[in-house]
């Protein structure tokens, strides 16, 4: 069996894997970090959205091995010596979530967004989420908390 290695939040991790392991079954089977949710296998609804060097990926539709080497940061990796990451302080703040299960994928997309333009539009906001579903909302309260989070990130 071929073994990954890669570091995640910080933390460098390796183990052996199947060829077709994908990634969000390695972060949460083998590593135990069940922030990364799993909601359609297809690369649909963008709950299991990670950061791998620095960019947004669909986990459910990334296998293990394309992520060897990598620097991955998951939801779990994000908030910084017991604060909060900006951006899911906004999330908190603005009401920006419902039941929670499409939160980590839509906070690591909007870090990602905010990363690449400080100071999103709504309809780029609105653009950049596309690839991620929320099934309680009208997504009024994540686009604000969106645009709260990039002020907390400096935009």
């Amino acid at each position: 069996m071929p073994t990954v290695s890669m570091s995640v939040n910080g933390k460098q991790y390796s183990g052996e894997v199947e060829a077709r392991t994908l990634l969000s079954q390695f972060i949460r089977d083998q590593l135990g970090l069940t922030g990364t949710h799993i909601g359609c296998d297809t690369s649909q609804c963008g709950a299991c959205v990670v950061h791998v060097d620095g960019r947004s990926v669909k986990s459910c539709t990334t296998l293990a091995l394309q992520a060897d080497g990598a620097d991955v940061t998951t939801i779990e990796g994000l908030a910084k010596d017991g604060q909060l990451h900006p951006m899911q302080e906004a999330f908190r703040e603005n009401h920006g979530l419902q039941c929670g299960f499409c939160t980590p994928g839509m906070v690591m997309s909007a870090v990602d967004l905010v990363n690449n333009n400080p100071n999103p539009s709504e309809e780029t906001i609105r653009e950049n989420l596309d690839g991620n579903i929320c099934r309680c909302t009208g997504y009024h309260n994540i686009v604000k908390a969106v645009k709260a989070g990039a002020q907390g990130m400096g935009g």
